[in-house]
């Protein structure tokens, strides 16, 4: 009997960071394809990104760029219709919210294969977020639904999902674990000038707190204003908006320095004092390294980590900032909602065994 074959379609480096256990998982038990959509260029997903994850070479590379999200979903799905032409796999396997994730949804359930979703049932309830239509949509578009926590499970079952839903864990939480243990045993290093446990790190790249000069000033006035050193990894977008904005990123406590790879950020993030973020990827890891979060973002779809206050919003009144990242640390806690880092063999479970789900 034939292998089952299992195509993962990627386009964002988040997407790869992922794919690393799913593919680890698979290894052995499917043939597993890789299509990376191009959808982000990063400088940082070179060879040694790969090597450090373990993620073998894309099978195949659309290169599609960036553009408007129209014309980069479409060109998508054109390159993406004739990976499926050629490969005809048992599963698409879709990760996350991009729109790498919609197209190849879409570009597989008009040809009749069944889709898997990963990350399904996550959501923010905010409309103006292009993440939000694309996981809505991906969700009621998939045959399997690989959902993380039980909250998702709940998502999914008001939108009359329940049926193809399953419960596996957050593949994150894998990833997670093991870098954490990697870093530790390679003692790495941590960025110049700072000391265990006497520094915040930042991220700020939301189109919300970056696109308008008084809210992004007022946020780096926050953080510049803060008891010990900020480290704030600056993408290229937020570096060009704050000097065409004409705010100085460096200034009293910030400290702003290039994106960190992966191994690096974890490492950074696990000796720091608090995180101070408006992304969603980090609130959850400072949470699985009990590192106290503060998120500049008035919801968030990792509510357990409110609930359990490891993380704390603060969107309307940034003034409240300061005393949000400085705030007492938040009570122990056992509570494990993303899983215990089994979340891949789970997906792999539901997909070596869900051939006949249809």
């Amino acid at each position: 009997m034939e292998p089952m074959q299992i195509l993962s379609v990627v386009g964002a480096r988040p997407q790869f960071v992922k794919l690393a256990p799913i593919a680890s998982a698979l290894r052995g038990k499917a043939d597993h394809l890789i299509a990376h959509t191009g959808q982000h260029y990063d400088e940082l997903m070179s060879d040694v990104f790969f090597q450090d994850l373990g993620i073998p070479a894309p099978d195949f590379n659309l290169a599609v760029g960036s553009g408007t999200h129209g014309r980069q979903t479409g060109a998508m799905l054109a390159g993406l219709e004739e990976v499926l032409e050629q490969t005809r796999p048992d599963w698409v396997l879709v990760y996350g919210d991009t729109n790498s994730t919609l197209a190849a949804a879409v570009a597989a359930v008009k040809m009749h294969i069944p889709v898997a979703h990963l990350e399904a049932g996550l959501r923010s309830f905010n409309r103006r977020m292009p993440e939000e239509h694309n996981r809505v949509l991906t969700d009621h578009a998939a045959d399997l639904l690989l959902a993380p926590t039980e909250v998702a499970m709940k998502h999914l079952a008001t939108e009359g999902l329940a049926g193809r839903s399953v419960l596996v864990g957050d593949v994150m939480t894998d990833v997670l674990y093991r870098t954490r243990d990697a870093v530790q045993a390679k003692h790495e290093p941590l960025p110049e000038g700072l000391a265990a446990g006497q520094y915040y790190v930042s991220t700020i790249h939301r189109p919300d707190n970056t696109n308008d000069a008084d809210r992004l000033g007022e946020i780096v006035d926050q953080l510049a204003s803060l008891d010990k050193p900020v480290l704030l990894l600056a993408h290229p977008r937020l570096r060009s908006l704050a000097e065409g904005h004409g705010i100085a990123l460096n200034q009293g406590a910030v400290k702003s320095i290039c994106p960190l790879a992966y191994p690096q950020l974890i490492n950074a993030v696990q000796h720091s004092a608090g995180v101070v973020t408006d992304s969603g990827g980090l609130q959850k890891e400072a949470f699985l390294l009990r590192v106290p979060c503060t998120t500049v973002r008035p919801e968030t779809e990792w509510v357990e980590t409110v609930e359990l206050g490891w993380n704390v919003l603060v969107s309307a009144d940034l003034s409240e900032l300061k005393s949000a990242v400085t705030r007492p640390t938040p009570s122990a806690t056992n509570a494990a909602p993303y899983g215990s880092g089994q979340a891949a063999h789970q997906v792999a479970a539901a997909l070596l065994g869900s051939i006949g789900i249809h």
